[in-house]
């Protein structure tokens, strides 16, 4: 079908109800927008509001666009696609309910010819709402992009096509195509559908035709088989993709057309030699993602779920995992194109809920539509390897959930059978009522359950050093074995420790470690190596992310105190999780260094220097807390103090220096889990740390400190972008001295102005506890850094003013181009 944007031209307002709108009352005024738009970010936080969704408030929203249908389209068969509305999403074309879809990220298509007056004006309006309905921040409103989609009576049922490849060899691989094809004319249709296969190059490399007899009413699957001589196969280092175009011709005449990418790959698991692609075997180095992307929100704009991908890849990870709701097309688009593996996961509640009024009260009517929504939409992306049908669903470990998870997974097969179903079990949920009773001595209520309404994360903070003991518990065993039955691979979130007692056990089972915690990558990983059966390790989480406020947080106190952290999520003003290992702004953090030293991808040790200030305090954190260390040596004011530095190493030895003098050398590699502190009092200037093997010196890192001037400094990520509002523009702001070397204890306020066909889409940076919103012309940098995000409003040159009291002006110019 004919495709077109429908994006632009949008209104959204606060929605007040129907019988108050009939006597006068209204919502907030009516603002343009352009899609994907998250109308949450833009409202103010509050104490008042709930640390799992960042303190933001709730609400209900309606977006209003007109439009008119040319008199061309008459007759025509006329759909709207809506990628993602979150949430209780209702669609209404002049006033008539056209579609209602309660779950927030599903893609859903709405036929809406019938309700349309052609040649006149017609106006789409979208309610959604959101409000104390997920774990974490979920954004409000159209967040994901809407097509409009025009063709005949009888065209392609659109997100039809089908592409599998069943049988690949070096000399030959069999793609199998499958089309749907809709009749609603008045008559019989004697149409031929053609298919075609192109390479990378847009060469077509074999086609085929075949007539498709349908008459009124019909909905039919038109399939072929094809040849592909000498298959380019898809992989991680070699993406390489084909596409398959299928047109519906009524003679001469184009009946419809659409098309799909696609990549030629094998796929096999089992438990003697793990996860293969092509035939080679494949460690799944996975980093857990949410979908808000920072200071844009839940807006799925592209090029921002792009840059996620590249940033990811480039920190050393080979796979994502979605969590806990489908992945949005963009993002499987560019880990297509990039060669980055796919978990995506479906639900993240079915019919017990996690929140007052989440998906669960909807599970029960909609499970069926949304799964099959999403393997419709991800089934044709090489990319995509595994489907997780839930994340650590509380009535997983009982008999009537595991029916409820066996109809899910067969759901998936008949619809995709050509990848692999797993689901993330969390041992102290199918351990239940016998397991809480262990873990709760005093800790939490009378009846063993845990106190806050955060569940069995507030429980896992509170027994982080009792954890790995109950993971092994026979109870956990016992009730997962029916859950493990039904699942080609078993997700472990948090259950590192029965990864080899399970394969004694289960000698059959395929494991992946389906979440962890960021410091046990290195036991993880090493059991991932080990063990056969084991396929990959997803850290949670790759990307840091809004809601769940705090749940990496440090916090101090004396030496002879009691330290520790009992709730699960920090108080406002925090809003991040504070857990990844890239912050929101897309900078990487020192577990991120130190993951790519574990999984062997860095051979340069890295220095990672305790706050000063905080020396000799007894610090604590949540098992999702990595440390307040920082790559820095300019700790101006700290002259003489005393001072730690850990270093991250895979080497015999790791030698420190300051100022060209030893400090001393310490054991270094994996039998230390790569870790090494030194103490020392700081002075400025350089910091070295040298690794040594073998008794020789195999590499170097240096820090310098920073000098006395404070300047600002802006760099754009592409000088070059489309004049299309689904690209962005990263400028990156840091305050540096004269040599280049970032200032990280002097954050100062920077002013932002763009002009041109351009505008400020947000601007903040990644403090993750703070009052500061993203949609402000200023803000104030953290550890002397902030990012200014700019979308193109049509073609031409935009210019991007950054400015800071006391240093010279920072122009960029971009050139948004057609």
């Amino acid at each position: 079908m004919r495709r077109t944007p429908f994006n632009d031209g949008w209104t959204v307002g606060s929605k007040s109800n129907s019988f108050a709108e009939l006597i006068g009352g209204r919502g907030s005024e009516l603002a343009p927008v352009t899609l994907p738009h998250d109308a949450m970010i833009g409202t103010e936080r509050s104490p008042a509001g709930h640390a799992a969704t960042a303190y933001f408030p709730g609400g209900n929203w309606e977006y209003k666009k007109s439009f008119e249908l040319p008199s061309s389209g008459e007759g025509s068969a006329v759909y709207l696609e809506f990628e993602g509305v979150y949430r209780d999403g209702r669609v209404r074309v002049n006033d008539t309910l056209a579609a209602h879809r309660p779950g927030g990220y599903s893609d859903f298509t709405v036929q809406i010819d019938h309700l349309l007056r052609v040649g006149q004006p017609n106006e789409v309006k979208v309610e959604a709402r959101s409000h104390d309905d997920s774990r974490w921040y979920s954004g409000a409103g159209i967040y994901r992009s809407v097509w409009l989609l025009e063709g005949g009576r009888v065209h392609l049922v659109p997100g039809g096509l089908l592409v599998v490849t069943p049988e690949i060899d070096d000399d030959m691989a069999i793609v199998a195509v499958s089309a749907e094809v809709r009749n609603q004319s008045t008559g019989m249709s004697d149409a031929v559908l053609r298919v075609e296969l192109f390479d990378a190059d847009g060469t077509r490399v074999t086609q085929a035709e075949a007539p498709v007899t349908t008459v009124p009413g019909d909905v039919l699957t038109a399939r072929q088989r094809l040849g592909v001589p000498a298959p380019h196969r898809w992989g991680p280092a070699d993406p390489y993709l084909y596409t398959y175009r299928a047109t519906l011709l009524d003679g001469d005449d184009v009946l419809d057309e659409d098309s799909t990418t696609f990549g030629i790959r094998s796929l096999t698991i089992d438990p003697a030699r793990g996860l293969r692609l092509n035939g080679e075997r494949v460690l799944l180095r996975g980093a857990c993602v949410h979908h808000d992307n920072g200071p844009l929100g839940a807006a799925t704009i592209a090029r921002a779920e792009e840059r996620r991908v590249e940033l990811l890849k480039d920190a050393g990870f080979n796979a994502i995992r979605s969590a806990h709701n489908p992945l949005s097309k963009p993002m499987l688009e560019a880990c297509d194109r990039l060669g980055v593996l796919v978990m995506d996961e479906t639900f993240d509640m079915w019919t017990q809920p996690k929140s007052e009024h989440d998906y669960a009260l909807r599970f029960p009517d909609w499970w069926e539509a949304d799964v099959e929504s999403m393997v419709r939409k991800d089934r044709n992306h090489p990319s995509v390897i595994l489907y997780s049908i839930g994340n650590e669903i509380p009535e997983a470990g009982t008999p009537m959930g595991a029916r409820v998870g066996r109809a899910l997974a067969e759901k998936i097969r008949s619809l995709d059978p050509m990848r692999f179903v797993t689901e993330a079990v969390n041992g102290l949920l199918v351990g239940g009522a016998d397991l809480f009773a262990q873990l709760a001595e005093g800790r939490g209520r009378a009846d063993g359950e845990p106190d806050e309404e955060t569940g069995v994360n507030t429980a896992m903070t509170q027994i982080a050093d009792r954890l790995n003991d109950l993971m092994n518990a026979p109870i956990v065993a016992k009730n997962s074995a029916q859950t493990a039955s039904y699942l080609d691979v078993v997700g472990y979130n948090y259950m590192e420790t029965r990864l080899a007692t399970d394969g004694e056990l289960y000698p059959n089972r395929v494991i992946v470690g389906s979440e962890t915690h960021p410091a046990a990558i290195d036991t993880g990983w090493s059991e991932v190596r080990r063990l056969p059966y084991v396929i990959g390790d997803f850290t949670w989480t790759g990307w840091d992310y809004l809601g769940e406020a705090g749940i990496g947080r440090t916090i101090y106190g004396r030496p002879d105190s009691e330290l520790g952290i009992q709730s699960f999520l920090g108080e406002y003003p925090w809003r991040t999780a504070w857990c990844g290992d890239i912050d929101i702004t897309g900078h990487r953090r020192p577990q991120s260094y130190y993951r790519e030293i574990v999984f062997g991808l860095r051979s340069e040790p890295y220095l990672a220097v305790q706050r000063p200030e905080h020396h000799g305090a007894v610090a604590a954190g949540t098992p999702w807390s990595w440390g307040d260390a920082i790559s820095s040596w300019s700790w101006s004011g700290h002259e003489g103090d005393p001072i730690t530095v850990d270093v991250y190493a895979d080497a015999d030895e790791v030698e420190l220096l300051v100022n060209g003098r030893s400090v001393g050398r310490q054991p270094s590699g994996a039998a230390q889990r790569y870790r090494s502190r030194f103490e020392t009092t700081y002075e400025p200037g350089l910091l070295e740390a040298v690794a040594w093997r073998d008794a020789g010196e195999s590499c170097r890192t240096v820090i310098r400190s920073a000098g006395e001037a404070v300047l600002l400094r802006a760099v754009v990520d592409r000088a070059v972008i489309a004049a299309d509002p689904e690209d962005l523009a990263f400028v990156t702001l840091t305050l540096v001295d004269a040599e280049g070397t970032l200032q990280v204890s002097c954050d100062r306020q920077v002013d932002v102005h763009v002009e041109g066909p351009g505008v400020l889409q947000a601007l903040g940076s990644a403090n993750p506890s703070t009052e500061e919103g993203f949609g402000g012309s200023c803000c104030t940098t953290f550890e002397g850094r902030a990012l200014a995000i700019v979308r193109p409003t049509g073609q031409g040159r935009i210019t991007l003013r950054a400015t800071l009291e006391g240093c010279e002006p920072q122009d960029i110019e971009i050139d948004a181009r057609t």
